[in-house]
């Protein structure tokens, strides 16, 4: 059987406060998948953003594919995102109306070895509040060390 694959931004939950999350299919060519399929993609800096009330992944790469030809796929394009309408009318609701935005959390293949993006809508968090977030992550590790030593 096929390998999973399983891409994380791991920036978009240090940056965001995400609020609530979907798993969406995306729209890709033969090479694209193929790529994705051999781990070749980043999402980490990308974004999705709506044209004509379709959801559309923007700036996220995806390698060209090492045994393609002439028809082979540009690594930076936009990549329309399928969900269902109400999930899509929601979305687009929230964006407009309270400043929120749309980020990949996950590009990852499913059983079937159909490519998957993992969405969340999110705030943008504040200085301070990444501060937090990494002095509490630097506690958690800490104690951890800790009841680790204790219990050896």
């Amino acid at each position: 059987m096929q390998k999973t694959v399983n891409i994380q931004n791991k920036r978009a939950r240090f940056d965001f406060e995400l609020l609530e999350t979907y798993s969406a299919g995306i729209v890709l060519t033969g090479t694209e998948i193929k790529s994705i399929r051999a781990g070749k993609a980043t999402i980490t800096e990308s974004f999705c953003e709506f044209h004509n009330n379709e959801l559309f992944l923007i700036n996220s790469y995806i390698e060209e594919y090492t045994f393609g030809n002439q028809f082979n796929h540009k690594s930076r394009s936009e990549r329309k995102l399928l969900l269902q309408k109400r999930e899509l009318r929601s979305l687009y609701k929230s964006v407009q109306t309270k400043g929120l935005t749309i980020v990949p959390l996950r590009l990852f293949t499913n059983e079937k070895g159909l490519a998957k993006l993992d969405i969340a809508l999110a705030r943008g968090k504040k200085t301070y509040d990444k501060r937090e977030t990494l002095k509490a992550s630097d506690t958690k590790r800490d104690l951890d060390r800790i009841k680790k030593a204790f219990n050896s």
